[in-house]
């Protein structure tokens, strides 16, 4: 068994930690996400963290001996709201249609849970990027709900993929919007000689 296990079924996760070169086993925690923050910050900071746990919880003590478990959450924040996967064609249009022409913020909340001997050590940060969306006609949102895209993505839109063209500019973590930001899970398994 690998020394990484990634608590998340998101291939867009999976293929960023396959891209920095980590060998990983996934175990999907199908724990109810439950949360009492109302900060962004804090939201997916304590959903990571629970998706994390409850894959620790379920198993053995000697199977997590020596792993790390990574659970992480992503949320597209307007105005202070949380804009989460759309349920459908219209209210894919409703977010797109407020997120063009304007800057939102992306957090992803990232946990690593370190079993090491009897010791667990735990690193829980979010990480913000705020994106810079240009203005879009009806019809090119139209033309990208058609796509089949945003259906299954926080704010109904994926940066790695077509709206890549409405993309202005982003400041900081790229690969945070897409879901994982893998220099901090990097440089932690790095401090705790898990990366060769």
């Amino acid at each position: 068994m690998k020394k990484v296990i990634l608590a998340s079924s998101s291939p867009r996760r999976r293929e960023l930690l396959a891209q920095i070169g980590i060998e990983f086993d996934v175990r999907v925690s199908e724990q109810e996400e439950i949360y009492y923050s109302t900060v962004p910050e804090e939201i997916v900071k304590e959903l990571a963290l629970l998706k994390a746990e409850h894959v620790a919880e379920n198993m053995q003590e000697e199977e997590r001996a020596g792993k790390v478990i990574i659970g992480a959450d992503t949320v597209v924040v307007q105005d202070g709201r949380i804009l989460g996967k759309p349920q459908g064609e219209k209210e894919a249009f409703r977010m797109l249609k407020e997120l063009q022409g304007r800057s939102h913020e992306v957090y992803t909340g990232t946990a690593l849970l370190y079993f090491e001997g009897k010791e667990k050590k735990t690193v829980n940060r979010a990480v913000k990027t705020n994106v810079y969306v240009h203005a879009m006609t009806e019809g090119e949102i139209q033309a990208y709900i058609a796509s089949g895209e945003p259906l299954d993505k926080a704010g109904a839109y994926g940066i790695q993929g077509k709206f890549a063209a409405f993309i202005e500019r982003i400041e900081g973590d790229y690969y945070n919007v897409v879901g994982l930001p893998v220099s901090l899970v990097y440089q932690c398994l790095k401090k705790w000689n898990l990366t060769g």
